[in-house]
């Protein structure tokens, strides 16, 4: 059950960014107008799709190291999540932002760290 969440909300950020980038954002756009909304979205979307994978590949490994299994999934994700953002250089209407890629990170970092704690 919970590796569909997964993929359900990793899905659900893709189609995000995919309407951030040509612009067809409707409602959610909203957000831009709220000083933060962005950065706090950045670290709330980034930090849950952070611990469904976690969660998942806990499951996937139970043998494993949990700090472990953690580790690499913020280092894979790190790196899409910064080429997501270096890719917003290639786009008229997006921008990269140094904030947003920070806010992402720390959501990452926080989400891992409450999965690792969850109980097994």
């Amino acid at each position: 059950m919970i590796k569909w969440l997964t993929i359900l909300f990793a899905l659900f950020i893709v189609l995000i960014i995919i309407l951030a980038d040509i612009g067809k954002l409707g409602i959610i756009g909203f957000v831009y107008s709220i000083p933060y909304a962005d950065k706090v979205a950045h670290f709330i979307l980034y930090g849950i799709l952070a611990l469904l994978t976690n969660l998942t590949f806990f499951g996937a490994f139970p043998f494993q190291s949990r700090t472990r299994i953690a580790v690499i999934t913020c280092l894979i994700l790190a790196l899409l999540i910064g080429l997501e953002e270096f890719s917003q250089r290639n786009f008229s209407i997006r921008t990269f932002s140094l904030s947003d890629l920070t806010a992402s990170y720390l959501g990452l970092a926080c989400f891992s760290w409450l999965a690792v704690k969850t109980k097994k």
